[in-house]
């Protein structure tokens, strides 16, 4: 069988780090990228794994990326869109180089990746694309003022369920993994006994469990257009 090759963006620390590192642990070959993927030192360059520096919200980042996927592997059958940035503020303090980064990254980088992506994908009538939200889109928390960047990550959700309609014609897949509070850099470990009562579970994600959710929606052939909500059931309500 052929490898399958991969596309993972903000892969060098957290939640892009496992996923990347899954993935080559199942044979794929992985482009893997963040704005300093080769400085941290988290991975190292194989037959497999391409990687590189780039901010994702600039176009010729994505170009960079695609390209050496298919310059080096010849395809590419898995898009995690995983680079994004996350700002808990009251939505007056807000700024316009807030607006402007959130945007960048969590917007512009996802169009102009999954553009990218796709123009490789429709001649092979094949892949999938799974984008990385946050649980707080359907379930919003009082303590965690985040409007704008839930306006970020809501609309990649919408935008995920308008391609997996537009390009299923050419056996192409989009979903969505939506994490809840998740252990990774971002939070400090001081934190974490509040941050375990913002879900019902009682405790912390790990990274392991959203590249399960990952996993579970690439081995799903039939799956597209869904959300899958990684964070003990705090989408569903109250509690």
């Amino acid at each position: 069988m052929e490898t399958k090759v991969a596309i993972v963006t903000g892969a060098s620390s957290g939640m892009g780090l496992d996923i990347t590192k899954s993935l080559l642990a199942r044979g794929y070959a992985v482009v893997a990228t963040s704005r300093n993927a080769s400085g941290r030192g988290t991975l190292v360059p194989s037959a497999k794994l391409a990687v590189i520096d780039g901010d994702v919200g600039r176009a010729e980042t994505a170009d960079r990326v695609v390209g050496q996927a298919m310059a080096r592997f010849d395809r590419v059958d898995l898009l995690v869109n995983n680079a994004g940035i996350f700002m808990a503020k009251p939505f007056t303090e807000h700024t316009a180089a807030d607006l402007e980064a959130l945007v960048s990254t969590n917007l512009a980088g996802f169009v102009h990746m999954t553009q990218a992506a796709l123009r490789t994908m429709v001649p092979q009538r094949r892949g999938h694309i799974v984008n990385i939200s946050t649980s707080l889109v359907d379930q919003p928390i009082a303590g965690v003022p985040s409007a704008l960047a839930i306006l970020t990550k809501g609309g990649i959700e919408a935008a995920s369920r308008s391609l997996a309609i537009e390009y299923a014609g050419h056996g192409i897949r989009v979903n969505t993994v939506a994490p809840g509070i998740i252990n990774t850099p971002m939070h400090a470990p001081d934190k974490h006994d509040a941050l375990r009562t913002l879900s019902p579970a009682h405790r912390i994600g790990t990274v392991e469990e959203i590249t399960a959710a990952v996993l579970f929606l690439e081995s799903a052939p039939f799956i597209s257009g869904e959300v899958v909500h990684v964070d003990g059931g705090a989408h569903a309500g109250k509690w």
